[in-house]
């Protein structure tokens, strides 16, 4: 189904039936499919009707979080439906891996590329510098050697995109925050001491570019009083987990995290009045 591979390349979340076993008169046939996306739209059918309405039901509740199952209708009996045959139905949740744009090739996202990759996200990293941004120390990541405005033009993220920004120039904060921060995303992360954090807002607000802040999470990472790339790269990587579970749905056994680490408005207010 050429839906549910357009899904996984833009790294979004579905729900998808396929009727795996049939019997008597049935509305579908063995293999057919119907993908619910988390917009509510959907591609495919398993036969319509009440059948269908069943299954939907089941595809929304592994959209929330539930994990996949097969079920089995008797289409009399079950489901009133005139056809006097039974199907059994296969439905999970799938996911394509999101991108997370790595804005910078330093130390930090040398350590998190990899680790972000091997818990389902797809790395891209953006930096101009040839020396650092190659093959040797990103391997299996896509690489883009440009700046972050021209990047931006090249990547358009969408809302199903998560960023990064890890630069190694308070200048290029700057302009990955004001590019990438005015563009759709899931989530954006800055490294940065508050101090630092401070004045790319303040610098942003006196040019007239400070973005919408209310998916930014700065400083970036669980507090884990992490130091080394490795132990940063660790507590960022905990961060997208803890978000990507709340978001798909779920949480974590202590409910839902990370909201608080977001910027609030009082927080921004602060960050843009600070002095020291």
């Amino acid at each position: 189904m050429q839906a549910v591979l357009e899904l996984f390349e833009r790294g979004e979340r579905g729900a998808l039936a396929t009727v795996t076993r049939t019997s008597g008169s049935t509305p579908q046939v063995l293999g057919a499919r119907l993908l619910l996306r988390r917009d509510g739209s959907r591609v495919g059918t398993v036969g319509g009707g009440a059948i269908e309405e069943a299954v939907l039901e089941q595809l929304e509740d592994c959209l929330s979080g539930s994990p996949g199952r097969t079920k089995s209708w008797d289409l009399i009996r079950d489901l009133g439906m005139c056809c006097g045959g039974r199907m059994e139905v296969f439905m999970e949740a799938i996911e394509g891996a999101p991108r997370l744009i790595v804005l910078g090739a330093g130390h930090v996202a040398q350590a998190t590329a990899p680790l972000a990759a091997r818990v389902g996200f797809a790395p891209v990293i953006v930096d101009a510098r040839e020396e650092f941004n190659d093959a040797a120390r990103f391997p299996m990541c896509k690489r883009i050697l440009k700046e972050p405005r021209e990047a931006a033009e090249e990547l358009a993220p969408s809302p199903h995109d998560w960023l990064l920004i890890v630069t190694h120039d308070h200048r290029l904060d700057e302009e990955a925050l004001a590019c990438f921060g005015a563009l759709p995303h899931a989530y954006l992360g800055m490294i940065g001491s508050r101090r630092k954090i401070a004045r790319v807002l303040q610098r942003l607000r006196a040019k007239g570019k400070l973005p919408d802040l209310s998916r930014v999470f700065t400083p970036v990472g669980l507090d884990i009083g992490a130091v080394t790339p490795d132990e940063i790269a660790v507590s960022v990587v905990a961060e997208l987990i803890a978000l990507r579970a709340v978001a798909r749905g779920g949480g974590t056994k202590r409910g839902e995290i990370g909201a608080h680490l977001r910027l609030d408005q009082a927080q921004v207010e602060r960050l843009l009045s600070a002095t020291d």
